[in-house]
């Protein structure tokens, strides 16, 4: 099942993305949703199968999401996710913190 979508990226929050069929664009996102996320904007637009991989999202749920709910929320990762190991790299390079 391939699918060509669109990905938006949202102006409000740093890395959370929507992904939606291309052919309906943003009519099946509710506009709850919409509201949260903020105007989006465009990023590209991508043809996503179960073969192919994405980077933080597993391909088989966002094309379940598109499927069942025609759309697909990436969130983005916990703070805690990318700043953990900060303090540990920094004082390997002696600087301050």
């Amino acid at each position: 099942m391939k699918r060509i979508c669109s990905i938006y990226k949202s102006p409000r929050r740093n890395e959370m993305y929507l992904y939606v069929e291309k052919k309906n664009a943003l009519k099946l996102v509710p506009e709850t949703l919409l509201t949260a996320f903020g105007p989006p904007i465009h990023s590209f637009d991508l043809v996503l199968s179960p073969e192919r991989a994405l980077a933080r999202e597993d391909i088989h749920q966002v094309l379940a999401n598109l499927e069942k709910q025609g759309y697909h929320l990436q969130m983005p990762p916990a703070e805690d996710e990318y700043i953990q190991h900060l303090p540990e790299e920094l004082l390997r390079r002696n600087d301050p913190i």
